[in-house]
């Protein structure tokens, strides 16, 4: 690319053209699983941070796999005559995946990264040169309407989307098509949307390279592509969510003042929804000063919507600030004309009263039910991806939940859920413990404090004696009254059961 503009891109209309280049490419082993055989992992972990250094050092040799790492990972011109031994070069050329360079070399007109599908799939994402894993550091000196690839955002929102057979499926702002490759795996038909017309059309060649399905590409913000009877089964949106003084890099500006961009992809999206469809994305909102960030959310979330709002992670706006200024890489040229674009940053805060900017997913699931659930929460630990189960799970339970009374919850069987400790914490030496602590290894990896009853209680739910005779049981072992730990206990159980310690037995 040239500060002009981004480079061309390979023909899109091509599809016979990209479905031999794949043939060669996984001919060559050139797949997730053979660049961390050939590269080792130091190396491999190395190209996430964009430092190609010692893949430069592990692809000396010439073998094929060795010559296309260089050629579309490290970007390298490579001798023409020794692509052509690995690759159908001359069609290459002309369909413009290569482009030629010097005497007699050819280059990667694009970044072609391999992509291991959650099902064992080998896919390939296409995005712009230098633009892959790893970060856009200096993409905004280039060209705004540069196309990324996968990154930790993308990867974060593939993983916690949910997997179940569809029949529409919609991407919001594709970018360079992934979650419309994971989307393909499960849904009949597939709609991408961009504001960038180069987006789509890299979607489109990520599609075609990975012998996915082709989706229905269309350009416009937000829901403006979408017609006015449309609906989905699934919506997904790893939106340009970034809270900035301007929308100068389409990639990540959304181009509305503060979190409007975010609140009206959400508010926007139930009516969009089919009954029991979900909506999920990635998302920045603001923490104003004598507001409740969670009051704010939860004033986001459509009618006729169950919502899960995790907030993830929060920045003051000076660590915000630097964060997506060193992302356009201008820290790397002029320092006042950084400290300039600096000072915009915290003047737009200070003008929204804006201490802090919180990051996070936003689930919501079209529902029927008069009371709608509505679960906003901080939960900054670890998790294991992918969490698209996790989530399915969750609004299942709400609906168990809301289906069944005090009377009805103490008349049904459960069974601890998998993976799950107790830990009692107290001082060394004491009889009794202070608290009681149960912790999952799986999904969200929760933990929460529950009293002797509750951790009794938890302890033989196996699914063979309803929970009313287990508090029965408790009663009489404690010398407690059976009549008071029925009214007391449903409330614990309801909160096990929402968190995922208590499953019931169907």
């Amino acid at each position: 690319m040239t500060d002009s503009g981004p480079a061309p891109l390979p023909a899109a209309d091509r599809p016979e053209a990209a479905a031999r280049l794949r043939d060669a490419l996984l001919a060559a082993s050139f797949t997730a699983d053979g660049l961390l055989e050939l590269l080792g992992a130091p190396a491999y972990t190395a190209l996430a941070r964009s430092e190609t250094v010692p893949a430069l050092r592990a692809t000396r040799g010439d073998t094929p796999l060795e010559t296309l790492v260089r050629l579309f990972l490290l970007q390298q011109p490579v001798p023409r005559a020794r692509v052509a031994a690995v690759l159908p070069v001359e069609e290459a050329v002309e369909t413009g995946w290569l482009v030629r360079v010097g005497g007699d070399e050819v280059a990667a007109a694009v970044d072609v990264r391999p992509y291991g599908g959650p099902g064992g799939e080998d896919w390939f994402i296409v995005s712009d040169l230098g633009c892959a894993v790893g970060g856009a550091g200096g993409i905004g000196q280039r060209a705004e309407s540069v196309v990324l690839g996968v990154g930790g955002a993308s990867t974060t929102l593939a993983g916690i989307t949910v997997r179940t057979p569809v029949a529409a499926a919609l991407d919001l702002g594709t970018g360079s098509g992934i979650q419309a490759l994971h989307a393909s795996r499960h849904a009949t038909r597939v709609t991408a949307t961009d504001l960038n017309p180069r987006a789509l059309h890299i979607t489109a060649l990520t599609l075609a390279l990975s012998g996915a399905p082709a989706a229905e590409l269309r350009e416009g913000s937000l829901f403006e592509p979408v017609r006015d009877d449309e609906k989905f089964d699934l919506i997904v949106s790893n939106p340009p969510f970034v809270i900035s003084p301007g929308a100068r890099l389409t990639y990540r500006d959304g181009g509305m003042g503060g979190d409007d961009l975010c609140r009206s992809l959400v508010q926007q999206a139930g009516e969009r929804l089919n009954e029991g469809g979900f909506a999920q994305f990635l998302a920045n909102w603001q923490h104003v000063a004598g507001e409740d960030w969670q009051d704010r959310l939860r004033s986001w979330v459509p009618r006729g919507c169950d919502a899960w709002i995790v907030q993830r992670e929060v920045q003051d706006v000076t660590q915000y600030a630097e964060l997506w200024l060193r992302d356009a890489g201008d820290h790397r040229g002029d320092p006042a004309e950084y400290q300039a674009r600096y000072d915009a940053w915290l003047d737009e805060f200070e003008a929204r009263k804006v201490k802090a900017i919180g990051f996070g997913w936003i689930t919501l699931r079209r529902t029927g039910a008069a009371e709608p659930s509505l679960t906003v929460e901080e939960w900054p630990h670890p998790v294991e991806q992918p969490l698209g189960d996790t989530v399915r799970a969750h609004f299942e339970r709400l609906d168990y939940l809301r289906e069944h009374d005090d009377a009805a919850l103490l008349a049904h069987h459960f069974r601890l859920v998998g993976e799950v400790v107790q830990e009692q914490v107290g001082l060394p030496g004491a009889e009794d413990p202070e608290h009681v602590v149960l912790r999952q290894h799986r999904g969200m990896r929760r933990a929460t404090k529950v009293d002797t009853v509750g951790a009794g209680f938890a302890g033989v739910c196996d699914g063979t004696l309803s929970a009313g005779r287990i508090l029965d049981a408790i009663a009489q072992l404690m010398g407690e009254d059976a009549v008071r730990l029925r009214d007391q206990t449903p409330a614990q159980i309801r909160l096990l059961v929402e968190q995922g310690f208590l499953e019931p037995v169907v």
